[in-house]
């Protein structure tokens, strides 16, 4: 069996944070999977009534580019009062190195 693998340069790193209210997983994933973005993986938790997510997502398959991508979650995070951030893997990476 052929196994695929996706291009670091296909996927970004999606983080939420902000004072929990319903329907902000649906309100990202809504844009996501109208926009063709697959969610690799994801992690969220509420401590002390705020809420953080972080999202490993690839790109390849949309048509949306990563800068309207990260402009339209940016927007999406105003209206719903969090703070969306969109940064390519590889950026991540390099920032977060020890």
């Amino acid at each position: 069996m052929e196994q695929t693998s996706v291009k670091t340069s296909d996927k970004a790193i999606i983080t939420v944070l902000g004072k929990d209210t319903v329907g902000i997983i649906a309100k990202v994933c809504t844009y996501l999977s109208e926009n063709s973005i697959n969610v690799l993986d994801i992690s969220q938790t509420i401590i002390q009534g705020f809420f953080n997510m972080m999202m490993i997502v690839e790109m390849n398959e949309s048509e949306v580019t990563f800068s309207k991508c990260s402009e339209d979650l940016d927007k999406i995070g105003t209206q719903i009062g969090v703070s969306i951030k969109c940064q390519k893997e590889e950026i991540f990476e390099k920032m977060h190195r020890i």
